[in-house]
């Protein structure tokens, strides 16, 4: 496994490629992360089986590059000591496949030839085509890779220095990547038809993120201190316009004065207005455990996304938690929900279609428990297990080809 991060750093990629890990070793495989050295800050092995290998690289050492010091990011272009070190890891463990995860990869691309192990590349994001990783322009999502669009966005991004140079790499490098990665494996259809898999003549298929199986039967929490007493809305996640937060305020606003209490808990962002409509309660910096509880005692989990966001993992877990469901079909959460099935669905930034359905859900207690039930099958196929054997079954069909070539 190659990722720049790795627990204790925290974030959605390094849990991914840790819980991954552990999964793989549970069913047989030594797994090695080769992953950034970030000073003291040592990355933590969970199992026996896996081992966890920092790398140095060059952020460490020129942090002016980078906007973060302290966590400097892969960069669309080879590391030198990121190679060098992984050229030497290769050497010694002689690895039957490479998976690497986002922009790690440009560093190991220049000693590809020299390893005779298929890589995969897990692309969590937008990053294979745009140099922001997001796939936005301004606050709606982008049309498409363009000198024109891309230039000003990457300017704004990282500034008139550093952006033109990033998007000059990612853009350069793509045909590199193309012809060096033996698969891809994007999150979701949506990340896939953005990075131009498709028509690209590479070899790809979608593998979800995904959340632990123990979610399914994770025994209900105690009701968290902070949640009202009464029936209410839950939405969890950063506080900010593209997740659909400033929606969610306009169409609570619009319900009935008997409305049910709605709950925002995540990270604010300056998104957040100064007045909030009467009945919100607004939380911040809850743990995982108290953040179930709000999902396992909702009338309705309410998370309506407005950006391409490649695969939510906060929506897996509403529907593995047993939460009632209202969303849209952005980004991966396309694959996740079926309209009217497994949730109701709205169209992203539709203040009147998000109140309607706030209506609907909190109204119709056969609705809500037809949706749970079907979002608890539907998630069967985004569990860890799932998601571990599928990569299994990549890794065997690719090692057998590299052998018999």
């Amino acid at each position: 496994m190659l990722s720049q991060f790795y627990p204790p750093v925290t974030g959605g990629e390094e849990h991914h490629v840790r819980n991954l890990s552990i999964a793989l070793a549970e069913r047989g495989h030594e797994v090695h992360v080769g992953t950034f050295q970030l000073g003291a800050e040592h990355p933590e092995p969970d199992h026996p089986a896996v081992r966890v290998h920092p790398l140095r690289n060059t952020g460490r050492h020129l942090g002016a590059l980078y906007a973060s010091a302290d966590r400097p990011l892969a960069l669309p272009v080879p590391d030198p000591l990121v190679t060098a070190d992984l050229r030497r890891l290769t050497g010694e463990i002689q690895p039957d496949v490479v998976h690497a995860h986002n922009w790690i990869v440009n560093s190991y691309l220049p000693i590809r030839r020299r390893v005779p192990a298929p890589l995969v590349v897990s692309l969590h994001d937008y990053g294979n085509v745009c140099a922001t990783k997001r796939f936005m322009r301004g606050d709606q999502p982008c049309a498409g890779p363009a000198p024109r669009r891309c230039l000003p966005c990457v300017t704004g991004h990282y500034g008139p220095v550093r952006g033109p140079a990033i998007w000059g790499a990612v853009r350069t490098g793509l045909p590199i990547r193309n012809r060096l990665i033996d698969r891809f494996t994007p999150v979701s259809q949506a990340v896939a038809t953005a990075s131009g898999l498709a028509t690209a003549e590479v070899d790809w298929e979608v593998v979800p993120n995904f959340v632990p199986d123990r979610l399914l039967q994770h025994p209900v929490q105690p009701r968290d201190r902070d949640l009202p007493r009464v029936p209410y809305l839950f939405f969890a996640g950063d506080l900010s316009a593209q997740k659909g937060l400033l929606t969610l305020l306009r169409a609570y606003e619009r319900l009935p004065a008997d409305r049910p209490p709605l709950v925002v808990v995540g990270r604010p962002t300056p998104d957040v207005p100064a007045r909030l409509p009467d009945g919100v309660q607004l939380h911040r910096g809850w743990s995982h455990e108290r953040i179930i509880s709000g999902f396992q005692h909702s009338l309705a989990a309410v998370l309506p996304s407005e950006w391409p966001d490649p695969c939510p993992t906060t929506v897996l877990e509403a529907m593995a938690l047993g939460a009632s469901l209202v969303t849209t079909h952005q980004g991966g959460i396309a694959d996740m929900v079926v309209a009217e099935e497994s949730a109701l669905v709205v169209q992203p930034g539709d203040v009147a279609a998000l109140a309607a359905a706030l209506t609907r859900i909190t109204g119709d207690t056969a609705l809500r428990t037809r949706l749970r039930q079907h979002a608890r099958e539907r998630v069967l196929g985004f569990l860890q297990s799932t998601v571990a054997d599928r990569f299994t079954t990549i890794y065997a069909a690719l090692a057998r080809k590299a052998h018999h070539v």
